[in-house]
């Protein structure tokens, strides 16, 4: 870079038309200057090649012999510092040179602003045009996918994830192409065995496949009982608990991490984060696992036949002639209010287990626990009577349970039978017998005198080897409580209907909320046992409570398990209870202010079994009315205790007993309190007296009879007397002790008691159509000339529900 202002020195010093004459003072030898300040050869040849004209004429005229140089070059160096400080010179004839045109710089310097000038004209549209071009070039040379990529990329970045998205979620698809693309270009063997391991490979996938789809729809579903706590419904969700309590604050719950959250909170707190819910129940949720059965290990087990039909039609009759015994003397009233499991072994060494069922109306759950816990229903009809009400409900009920029936038309014997009408009824409900061509089992049958039964048995049985009834006698016992009571000398007793397996004496046995070791067995005969297959009902003692009828049991491996999970179960359901009960709200305070006279009846029921308990229940709470209400407030398995009467003090309740009796203490304290108990051994009496009860507390409706018309034709003033009106009975009578409304022009004005009724001087009791009269009114004298006079009576009609 130094060497340039050098040799434009020499170029200015050289040139001969610029300086007119020039003093020679002395020579310099150029080749005895230093080599450090001599441009290179190679800078030298190509500043050579540029101008190589002017440079010629300076060393032609300065061949100096090198004798004289070394002598005066030291002398004259005042002289060359003037020529350098004439280097100022020379910069001012750089700007000059523009005029003259015979030196080469000033035409490098035009084009140079020449170039300048166009690129600060056209700058702006360069650069425009050379991003789009670049950018065309780019989307051309790049395949189509990465160049979307960074023009996303590079403007949008969100986009480029929403794109990564969607391909994650065709995956599935992607998959499924590459596996049938790989099952296409696999080798086909024509041989058995390939093709047998490619049936076995296409099931295995179809299988896995529909795994993976359940499993799919499964992530999404949770199974929860009704009360759950917060933390529970987070960790089946994988959800963080502070977003569960969010969200319940959202929809204007406060709850804590351990509180349990209602069936109404947890669908709604599910449907937030994407998952459906399925509520099942306490026995769902706390299921014990069951090992699957072998073919091997099954064998035939006796079929469970339940007896079903209207009351009085003949069921428990049946039974007494098939068992040889008298059920009937047995029961109150002459009705069946319980179910009994009965196990019968025919003449041909065959055993058939029986459920007799009630047929009374308020033993609906009964009937249908009866249905579901059987292989065949038997439907009871009278042939003097019709196909009735609870008849068309048993018949329902096993439908319902997919059970197959046996039509037993009774009381063939009797006058007045009528078998084709009872199938011409059944025929109506499209239930054709065999007999019109159907494809349901009849038999005509009289169970007093046992005419048909053995046909009908045979047809029970044979209707039993259609089903193949098969169950492992070596596995722990599972089944169902048929019912449940307390004896006073054995405590709680069950009786349970083993469907599979063997029950044993001392096995842990846990139904429903309660659990207890088997401390002894009892058949339908009171016979002790100490073992019992499947089909068999047995009575078992050792359980620490009565549990409720259509409950499962289990027999457990040790009683610790037993012990949670019926403590589990027990604080569910006392729960469900506190939560399902009714509280008042503000529509129901004004209904009952609407109503004027709105009244409760509390009752507290006991019984010797639960599934009487729950029918007599259910029936009294059906007769509530919109005046009165009943509120059954405890109901429970046993004798009437101290403690029943002392919450019957605060509830201001009164207590039936069902075939059960107070204890001595407890009648003493229902004495002092003035509480009333009342016992009943026939459910339809308790239903009964209840509802007269009812219609007592009732306020009686008071109705009005209008007797007559009077005209008031005189008014006479009389002193002391007040104002007296003549007049005349246009339509009925007036009796001296009626009521009497004053009208005047439509308008009643006065209403009130008579105070005299005169027929001319005497007194009178009653005056007839036509007939005049003289009438005082109570309390009121403004009777006019013209005014009607309408006589009535009140009379009470009692409210019936």
């Amino acid at each position: 870079m130094k060497t340039e202002p050098v040799e434009e020195i020499t170029r200015f010093t050289t040139g001969k038309d610029l300086i007119g004459e020039v003093k020679v003072v002395g020579r310099i030898d150029i080749d005895s200057l230093n080599q450090k300040t001599r441009p290179s050869k190679k800078f030298n040849r190509d500043k050579g090649s540029r101008a190589p004209e002017p440079a010629s004429p300076a060393q032609k005229q300065e061949p100096v012999p090198s004798g004289e140089t070394k002598g005066e070059v030291e002398s004259p160096k005042a002289p060359v510092r003037t020529e350098a400080t004439a280097h100022r010179i020379t910069v001012k004839k750089l700007a000059g040179p523009t005029v003259v045109g015979k030196i080469d710089l000033p035409a490098e310097g035009e084009r140079r602003k020449e170039k300048v000038t166009v690129t600060l004209a056209d700058d702006i549209a360069k650069k425009k045009k050379r991003k789009r071009i670049r950018k065309d070039k780019v989307s051309i040379d790049e395949p189509a996918v990465e160049r979307e990529a960074v023009k996303v990329g590079k403007k949008k970045p969100t986009k480029v994830k929403k794109k990564l998205v969607k391909v994650e979620i065709s995956e599935e698809d992607v998959q499924r192409q590459i596996k049938d693309t790989l099952s296409r270009i696999t080798p086909k063997g024509k041989s058995k065995a390939s093709k047998h391991r490619r049936s076995k490979r296409e099931m295995s996938r179809q299988s896995a496949q529909a795994d993976a789809d359940q499993a799919e729809l499964d992530s999404h579903v949770i199974q929860v009982t009704e009360f759950v706590t917060a933390n529970e419904l987070s960790s089946m969700m994988n959800v963080p608990v502070i977003e569960i309590i969010s969200t319940c604050m959202s929809l204007g719950l406060f709850v804590s991490i351990n509180q349990r959250l209602d069936a109404e909170t947890i669908s709604v707190v599910a449907d937030e984060f994407g998952f459906e819910v399925e509520f099942i129940s306490v026995e769902v949720q706390e299921a014990i696992e069951q090992a699957e059965d072998r073919e091997e290990d099954l064998k035939p087990r006796p079929p469970i036949v339940t007896v079903m039909g209207h009351v009085d039609h003949g069921k428990t009759s049946l039974l007494d002639y098939i068992r040889k015994t008298n059920i009937i003397a047995g029961e109150a009233g002459g009705i069946t209010q319980h179910i009994g499991a009965y196990k019968v072994v025919l003449d041909n060494g065959k055993t058939i287990t029986f459920l007799d069922t009630p047929g009374h109306e308020a033993f609906t759950a009964m009937r249908a626990r009866g249905a579901q816990g059987a292989d065949l229903a038997i439907i009871v009809i009278a042939a003097d009577d019709a196909v009735m009400p609870q008849t068309i409900e048993a018949i329902n009920h096993a439908a319902a349970a997919n059970v197959p029936m046996v039509f037993a038309i009774n009381k063939i014997d009797k006058d007045g039978a009528n078998p084709e009408k009872i199938k011409e009824q059944l025929a109506g409900m499209n239930y054709l017998v065999e007999d019109w061509g159907g494809k349901y089992q009849s038999q005509e049958i009289s169970a007093k005198k046992g005419v048909g039964v053995g046909e009908l048995l045979e047809k029970v049985l044979l209707e039993a080897e259609l089903l193949d009834l098969k169950a492992n006698y070596d596995k722990n016992a599972i089944g169902s409580v048929i019912e449940s009571s307390l004896d006073k000398g054995r405590g709680f007793v069950t009786t349970i209907l083993i469907q599979a397996g063997s029950l044993h004496v001392s096995d842990i046995l846990l139904a429903g909320s309660y659990f207890g070791r088997v401390k002894a067995m009892f058949n339908e005969r009171g016979n002790v046992i100490t073992e019992a297959g499947p089909s068999e009902p047995v009575l078992v003692l050792g359980l620490n409570g009565a549990p409720q009828a259509g409950d499962k049991f289990h027999v457990l491996g040790t009683e610790r398990e037993a012990r949670e999970i019926a403590s589990k179960r027990e604080q569910l359901q006392r729960e469900q209870e506190i939560r399902t009960r009714k509280h008042i709200t503000l529509d129901e305070i004004g209904r009952r202010i609407a109503i004027g006279n709105f009244q409760e009846l509390n009752i507290i029921v006991k019984g010797d079994v639960d599934g009487s308990i729950e029918a007599l229940s259910d029936s009294l709470i059906k007769l509530s009315t919109e005046e009165i209400q009943v509120n059954i407030i405890h109901k429970a398995v046993g004798q009437i205790s101290e403690s029943d009467i002392l919450l019957a003090t605060a509830s201001n309740a009164i207590v039936i007993g069902f075939q059960v009796r107070p204890a001595l203490s407890a009648r003493k304290l229902a004495d002092k309190e003035g509480i009333e108990i009342r016992l009943y051994s026939i459910i339809y009496d308790a239903i009964n007296e209840i509802k007269a009860a009812m219609e007592g507390m009732l306020s009686p409706e008071i109705k009005e009879e209008i007797i007559g018309t009077l005209e008031v034709l005189e008014a006479f003033k009389i002193t002391k007397v007040g104002t007296v009106a003549g007049c005349i009975v246009r339509d009925g009578k007036i009796n001296r002790s009626a009521k009497v409304r004053v009208i005047r022009d439509g308008i009643v004005v006065y209403d009130g008691l008579l105070g005299s009724l005169k027929r001319f001087k005497d007194d009178v009791k009653e005056v007839f159509t036509g007939l005049e009269c003289g009438l005082n009114i109570d309390n009121y004298n403004d009777i006019k000339v013209g005014d009607v006079i309408e006589p009535y009576t009140s009379r009470e009609i009692k409210k019936t529900l």
